[in-house]
């Protein structure tokens, strides 16, 4: 029987999820090897039964995490899962070097500042620090931020692939006509009907922004920061009162750009040309 690993932080005594837990033996078991493996092999390390084995195997196939040869019948570590560990690289990097970036736009503009990275649901906020003009205003970490009614969702929806957005668009525009239909007050903000459009306006401009979209009287200012790739791999946004942004967009949008590009660099692109 396998020996169970300790958890350490603050997961240690939690309750978990005990499939979840078997199903990442099977996971290490691919991991630790160089070359596919027979299911005899991979259930022996993960100290489980071959027919115990098998229906996880095949639900991760499903998921991409792991494929199977179809000459040899031997399992490894699908797309998804390699896609998993570039992903984390690119996702950790970019908030540890943007802690210090958030820090000095808040400094010189005064605004709330955050990073955003893409999820499963849309762009999530992952790191922040609050401005000294926002009130009780707050911006929430783990927040998920819409497409098509913010400045972060823009940035996105602007650097991304269409197929990777186009599916949580619709979902928006439904929802967003659904709460019209019943009687609730949509944003203020317009909802961008020429994606086209607007993916050009924010490829151009380098930034989006917007007014009066999630909470009204306040604006946001998005850009997004790219890798080595020239992918996008995060957006900063920098939030204050309408009338302070508009006061100081010159001075906030440089300000915002350096940033950027400067993560940018740091992250492998280097700066952003004229």
């Amino acid at each position: 029987m396998a020996r169970k690993t300790k958890v350490q932080g603050k997961s240690e005594g939690q309750r978990g999820v005990q499939s979840i837990e078997v199903g990442f033996k099977i996971i290490r078991a691919l991991e630790v090897v160089e070359r596919p493996l027979p299911l005899r092999d991979i259930a022996t390390a993960a100290g489980l039964s071959p027919s115990q084995a098998h229906p996880y195997l095949v639900s991760f196939i499903r998921e991409g995490l792991a494929y199977q040869d179809v000459t040899s019948g031997h399992y490894a570590l699908g797309r998804f899962a390699i896609q998993l560990g570039l992903s984390a690289i690119r996702q950790l990097d970019v908030v540890s070097l943007a802690q210090g970036e958030l820090t000095r736009v808040q400094q010189s503009t005064g605004f709330a500042a955050y990073l955003s990275l893409w999820g499963n649901r849309g762009p999530s906020i992952v790191a922040k620090v609050d401005g000294f003009m926002q009130g009780s205003l707050a911006v929430r970490l783990g927040y998920v931020l819409p497409l098509l009614t913010s400045a972060t969702g823009h940035v996105f929806v602007a650097h991304l692939d269409d197929e990777l957005t186009r599916a949580l668009r619709e979902e928006e525009i439904t929802r967003l006509e659904k709460s019209s239909a019943n009687g609730d007050t949509p944003p203020d903000a317009p909802i961008p009907n020429d994606i086209d459009k607007l993916v050009k306006t924010v490829q151009g401009a380098g930034y989006a922004m917007t007014t009066n979209s999630i909470n009204s009287n306040f604006g946001a200012v998005a850009a997004p920061v790219f890798d080595f790739n020239g992918r996008i791999v995060a957006a900063l946004t920098i939030l204050a009162p309408i009338r302070m942004i508009v006061a100081r967009k010159k001075e906030a949008i440089a300000a915002l750009l350096a940033a950027t590009e400067k993560l940018s660099a740091q992250m492998g692109r280097g700066e952003r040309r004229s």
